[in-house]
């Protein structure tokens, strides 16, 4: 058996004594996907939840142009495509990032399982809630947070201390990601970090980017 394999038995064993949302991965059509596999076109109808049991996928949106923003990352043990159970339309597009494997789970599906478990409809609720939340703030960061400040909030909030005072970005990003994660062009990225990495406030560490001194308030 694959490791990958076993990471996703694990996820759906033991339905009985685990968490509501393993029970409910156990009731979907378990699939496998292979890296850059879109899971999800923005604008297209559907009534599927996608429960991620194994891998990581990336919601982002794009304009008439092609430009791209990312709007979050989702790990392992967490779940998208809420948003389209009312019956719309999809808000935005999903891609996998690595190999991964998702539970399918029909709105017929999940509207039972709330009927016997009801306190699932809360963790729903919570999500969408949240999301809600995060894609307020997104905005509020592009209309009154310049490029700068944006760029140091995200590298901030995705970054692990570690034991030597330093911190560690939890993944790797490139300066395309970055550029997309925060709206703005991948040239712009490119200008603020190499000015940061000469005054000696981030490096590259396990070819992460690695936050050597608090970053300065301004650019």
């Amino acid at each position: 058996m694959s490791e990958l394999s076993a990471q996703t038995d694990a996820f759906s064993s033991n339905a009985a004594t685990s968490t509501p949302l393993h029970r409910l991965a156990a009731l979907g059509d378990v699939r496998h996907y292979r890296k850059g596999t879109i899971l999800i076109h923005e604008s297209d109808h559907g009534d599927t939840l996608f429960i991620v049991m194994e891998g990581r996928v990336k919601v982002f949106s794009t304009d008439a142009n092609g430009r791209e923003i990312t709007l979050g990352v989702i790990v392992s043990g967490d779940y998208f495509g809420e948003m389209a159970l009312d019956g719309g339309v999809r808000s935005a597009s999903v891609i996998t990032l690595e190999p991964a494997v998702c539970s399918l789970v029909s709105r017929a599906t999940l509207l039972a399982f709330i009927g016997q478990e009801p306190g699932f409809a809360l963790d729903l609720l919570g999500k969408v809630i949240r999301r809600a939340r995060s894609a307020t703030n997104a905005v509020r960061n592009l209309a009154f947070t310049d490029v700068y400040g944006r760029i140091t909030q995200l590298l901030t909030e995705l970054a692990e201390p570690q034991p030597d005072g330093t911190a560690l970005m939890r993944e790797r990003m490139t300066q395309q990601d970055i550029a997309s994660r925060v709206g703005c062009s991948r040239e712009m990225v490119s200008r603020i970090m190499k000015d940061l990495e000469a005054g000696g406030y981030v490096g590259v560490r396990d070819r992460r980017i690695a936050l050597l001194a608090r970053l300065p308030a301004r650019w």
